[in-house]
């Protein structure tokens, strides 16, 4: 791990499906330590204390009256985010949050003023791009391996939520959807690569109006559809580059890519960015074969295992933020990510062009954990 560093102490704050993925991407760095995990569901914040040896449980409340909570890592469902991000950041706690930030761009600028408020540090997922997989590719186009890019695809296609999730309701409803789901981890990726947006153009619809679940251990049968399941957009950013885009929960097969980025010398195609690691190929005009890239960064997780669900890498990154180092998975980052996908739905229901309001720094390159 290199350098030492200071130890933090982290209360986790939902007891769900991601938990125990984010206890164990914790633990893998030494400075951070989970002390405590918490849920409104009592009982299930107990069996996640047990099953992954977390010295103290309990609700919320007694999580932020922690004094030995350094950190808060938020993993409630979205349309609790802004209420419970504030309440933390309010106790004195830093947050490090699940994807979104908030269910709506207005309750994330109330979350952003409350952190400004507070003196508190908030970060944000996703993460992922500060796996290797994104800094190999962004590091190929700032060396300008591809020459300028001009464009690149995202396709989004569904994960089957319903087939293996035991409540997949919070996937369909205020704060999900495929654009808000899975959207993030690819729009973090393309604003890591590409710099923030400035404009875009969507059309969205609902597919099937309700979703049978099939997952063995579910809690409910079928869930009723909120928001729209199918998105389509075209993104230019401020760089120049346009971005074509599909987000979909209706999507079950294809053999469309997962991130290509076109250049005026080449192509960089990239893996699935919810996960950390992963292939990144490039083919340079004139090449007769794709060639890998050798990363740029220590893998998080061996790439084909269960390591590669592992939860963690930003949490790492706020708490190194505390003691100066670069804040990647930063607020501003964060709220551009949102506005930008909150307009989709924007330019569907006016028919025009979203222009966001925010903008963000491209987050500075990490070379090493």
């Amino acid at each position: 791990m290199g350098q030492e560093h200071t130890r933090h102490r982290i209360g986790i704050l939902g007891a769900g499906n991601i938990s125990g993925r984010y206890v164990e991407g914790l633990r893998t760095f030494p400075e951070l330590d989970v002390v405590r995990i918490a849920d409104v569901d009592t009982a299930r914040a107990e069996r996640a204390a047990a099953d992954h040896a977390i010295p103290a449980w309990g609700n919320d409340t007694e999580l932020l009256d922690d004094d030995r909570v350094e950190i808060v890592v938020n993993i409630t469902p979205p349309r609790f985010h802004a209420e419970t991000v504030i309440a933390a950041l309010r106790a004195g706690k830093h947050v490090y949050v699940e994807k979104p930030l908030a269910a709506t761009v207005e309750e994330a600028r109330e979350v952003l003023e409350t952190a400004a408020d507070s003196g508190r540090l908030l970060g944000s997922a996703p993460d992922t791009f500060l796996g290797s997989a994104v800094q190999t590719a962004r590091h190929a186009l700032d060396t300008g391996l591809i020459g300028e890019p001009v464009g690149a695809t995202a396709f989004v296609r569904s994960s089957r939520v319903e087939t293996w999730h035991p409540d997949p309701r919070s996937f369909y409803g205020p704060g999900g959807g495929p654009v808000m789901d899975m959207g993030p981890y690819y729009l973090a990726a393309l604003v890591n690569c590409l710099g923030p947006v400035r404009q875009l153009s969507a059309a969205t619809r609902v597919g099937a109006r309700t979703r049978r679940v099939t997952s063995p251990d579910r809690v409910v049968d079928e869930v009723t559809v909120e928001v729209p399941t199918h998105a389509s957009a075209s993104l230019t950013f401020a760089s120049g580059a346009i971005a074509t885009v599909l987000m979909s929960f209706d999507v079950w097969d294809t053999e469309l890519p997962r991130i290509e980025i076109y250049g005026t010398e080449g192509t960089l195609a990239l893996p699935n960015p919810n996960f950390f690691d992963g292939d990144v190929r490039v083919k340079r005009h004139g090449d007769t074969e794709w060639e890998v890239l050798t990363p740029v960064t220590e893998l998080f997780g061996a790439v084909g295992t269960a390591e590669q669900h592992r939860r963690g890498l930003g949490v790492r990154d706020l708490a190194r933020a505390l003691g100066g180092e670069p804040h990647r998975a930063n607020p501003a980052f964060a709220f551009h990510t949102l506005e930008v996908l909150a307009g989709f739905e924007v330019s569907q229901q006016e028919d025009r062009f979203f222009v966001p309001t925010s903008t963000c720094p491209r987050p500075a390159p990490r070379t090493a954990l």
